[in-house]
């Protein structure tokens, strides 16, 4: 089976709607809903759900507010982001008559993804974490000041697409050029030729701010679904093996060399992990 291009549509999260791409799939299969981590779109996730849809799972990859074609999508006045996406997806699995599906996160995502795991385990019929979901960020940063220090967009004055393909091409040899073109997409092209990252500095930093209050860890025990963590590299004992033994139901997959955008580096695999849930 060939899976068909993706349907760029918009999907009703109670009183907004979000940007999305959507492969159809068998009727009696359990849909995957997709998540991107932090400053990322719905488009990298292409090459893993072509693979999922490809063998018949319906599949949404949403772009969750402030994101691609959610960018311009607002946040709720003093609201915690990571607690505003959950529930966003929980709204879209409603919107989408799904009554379970699968629950794919990536970093950020993975975050997000554990959140609605916990607090709606009717819903998810499994869950895989993609290299994030189970560190307590504040462990590893003092505060948010130090965190943007090092995690702030990077100045794209004087840059065009072309010349960030290049860097982004020679930083990942190994990536196909379809996980290229799918990471520039983070970024608003403008007609002047300028470009700027659809997620805003102020979201951005409100966002990290939501991910130093997280505690995933706290969230573990409330899962009830079959999971998998897929971890870049190979993890010494720590909070990705911790992770793995609370989850009541968890595989570890690790990927020595392995890069933190693992479902572009190596699609196949995370697919693979992904086909066994549900």
């Amino acid at each position: 089976m060939v899976a068909r291009a993706p349907a760029s549509v918009a999907v009703p999260a109670g009183k907004v709607m979000l940007g999305a791409r959507h492969w159809p799939g068998a009727a009696a299969s359990v849909p995957a809903l997709l998540v991107h981590g932090l400053a990322s779109n719905a488009r990298v996730w292409d090459g893993v759900a072509a693979l999922l849809a490809a063998a018949g799972r319906e599949v949404l990859a949403v772009d969750l507010r402030g994101h691609g074609g959610s960018a311009a999508v607002p946040d709720p006045p003093g609201s915690d982001p990571i607690l505003v996406a959950a529930r966003d997806l929980a709204w879209v699995c409603a919107s989408l008559r799904w009554s379970r599906a699968v629950l794919v996160g990536h970093s950020w995502g993975g975050n997000i993804a554990l959140q609605l795991a916990a607090d709606c385990p009717d819903l998810v019929a499994g869950l895989a974490l993609v290299d994030g979901g189970w560190q307590h960020e504040s462990d590893r940063w003092g505060d948010l000041d130090t965190v943007w220090r090092t995690k702030a967009p990077p100045d794209l004055t004087g840059w065009d697409l072309d010349g960030v393909r290049e860097v982004l091409t020679g930083a990942h040899p190994d990536w196909p050029g379809q996980a290229v073109e799918a990471t520039l997409a983070n970024l608003e092209q403008r007609p002047d030729g300028t470009l700027r990252p659809w997620l805003t500095p102020e979201r951005h930093r409100a966002r990290w701010a939501s991910l130093l209050d997280h505690r995933p860890r706290e969230l573990h025990r409330r899962v009830r679904c079959t999971a998998v963590l897929l971890a870049a590299g190979d993890p010494p004992d720590g909070p990705t093996r911790q992770a793995a033994s609370a989850l009541p139901d968890a595989e570890l997959v690790t990927f020595p060399g392995g890069e933190h955008d693992l479902h572009l580096q190596f699609p196949d695999r995370v697919a693979a992990a992904i086909a066994r849930l549900g």
